[in-house]
């Protein structure tokens, strides 16, 4: 199938992939419903919510609605075109926000590349949501937008690019781990892209034991001392690569157990995964296009190679994390998804393909699997109250 021809086709005949459905338990047919929906009786539910806002939870819709917000910088591999070019990615977030998790979205698009701008404009209507879930969004501005986000808002804010992302690669990696045999305290990894998804990535990895990693933009290996490296760069240069090993790519990928990529296409060689240590693990995750195809890494001696795209076995793909992440979230009114959340949700998705299961082609569920978001949903909803960001 032409996808890009055939989707143009569906785009126009869909006219918008999503629309707001009145609730089926409203009846609208007489004077009563309308003075119950609307005026004069809805003015008492909104006198509650006056007196305690959290009540909004209970009576409005806000306890299962989240925006999609992006400014259109980063959108889907196609870089910045803008918020109104990034809407039919962001209403594809959203049909999926449903379809896997029960959950009802909004895109946000912002005309704006403004970080005060964005976190203003976030901020001031967050009251009518549940929580935030940040797309596409370029890097590094992202990592401000989130963080300043989390710090004014009592909802849950969620940059999927970054943590979505990570969740799925942890949960890969602990599947590719049983394979090979090793473990991930005595493990080297490599990645390729020190942007949003490389950095979330990799912290990730490090708070369940990863140790050895050294991280690569596009002027090669990073470490503490080097030039030219942004705020977030130079944060992950003090903890990792303590080595300080320099060069390309090419030189740093010698002998490492585990190549991560979110990069660029084709960046990595035969020769080069031929350079890596004893049945290596390869996620070249860039899209359309990976790092290395597949046929050629594994034909190069790789032991579990995963990508991001549908095509091609072990999919790395963030629809098995967001859906369920977010509806473990609100159904306990978390106000925030913290680590100990991700990491659940990694276990929780690693899970669901058993030993019987588990093997070189087959390290993650499919995507289209809707128990794995009831399952990390689950997962996550434990961890909040476990690590006390739980509000019911």
């Amino acid at each position: 199938m032409d996808y890009a021809k055939e989707s143009l086709k569906k785009h126009y005949e869909w006219n918008g992939k999503i629309e707001v459905i009145v609730n089926p338990a409203i009846s609208l047919e007489t004077k009563d419903d309308l003075s119950l929906a609307y005026t004069p009786g809805v003015a008492e539910p909104c006198l509650q919510i006056q007196k305690n806002p959290d009540l909004s939870y209970d009576l409005t819709r806000r306890n299962n609605l989240v925006a999609v917000v992006t400014d259109g910088t980063a959108v889907l591999g196609l870089g910045d075109i803008g918020p109104e070019a990034g809407m039919p990615v962001m209403e594809g977030k959203c049909a999926l926000f449903k379809a896997f998790g029960g959950v009802d979205a909004v895109p946000i698009c912002i005309r704006s590349k403004n970080v005060d701008e964005i976190v203003r404009t976030v901020a001031l209507i967050a009251g009518s949501f549940g929580g935030i879930n940040l797309e596409d969004i370029s890097a590094p501005r992202c990592f401000e937008i989130e963080r300043r986000l989390k710090q004014s808002c009592d909802i849950p804010i969620f940059h999927d690019d970054q943590h979505g992302t990570a969740v799925v690669t942890l949960a890969a990696m602990l599947n590719a781990l049983k394979i090979t045999g090793k473990k991930l305290e005595d493990i080297s990894v490599v990645t390729s892209g020190a942007g949003a998804a490389g950095i979330a990535v990799i912290r990730l990895l490090m708070s369940v034991g990863l140790k050895n990693v050294i991280l690569c933009d596009s002027k090669g290996a990073i470490y503490d001392g080097r030039d030219n490296l942004n705020q977030e760069k130079t944060e992950m240069a003090k903890i990792s690569n303590l080595d300080k090993k320099k060069g390309s790519l090419a030189d740093v990928l010698k002998n490492a157990d585990v190549f991560i990529g979110v990069s660029a296409p084709n960046c990595v060689t035969f020769d080069m995964v031929k350079s890596m240590a004893n049945e290596p693990i390869l996620f070249p995750m860039s899209n359309p296009v990976p790092e290395i195809m597949p046929d050629i890494a594994k034909a190069a001696g790789a032991s579990v190679v995963g990508t991001g795209r549908s095509d091609f076995n072990n999919q790395i793909n963030n629809v098995l994390a967001f859906p369920g992440i977010f509806r473990g979230a609100l159904d306990v009114r978390a106000s925030d998804i913290n680590d100990a959340m991700k990491i659940a949700a990694a276990y929780a998705i690693a899970d669901m393909v058993t030993d019987e299961e588990l093997n070189p082609d087959y390290i993650l569920p499919s995507a289209l699997n809707r128990d794995v978001g009831i399952s990390v949903a689950k997962a996550v909803a434990t961890a909040a109250r476990d690590s006390g960001v739980a509000r019911i």
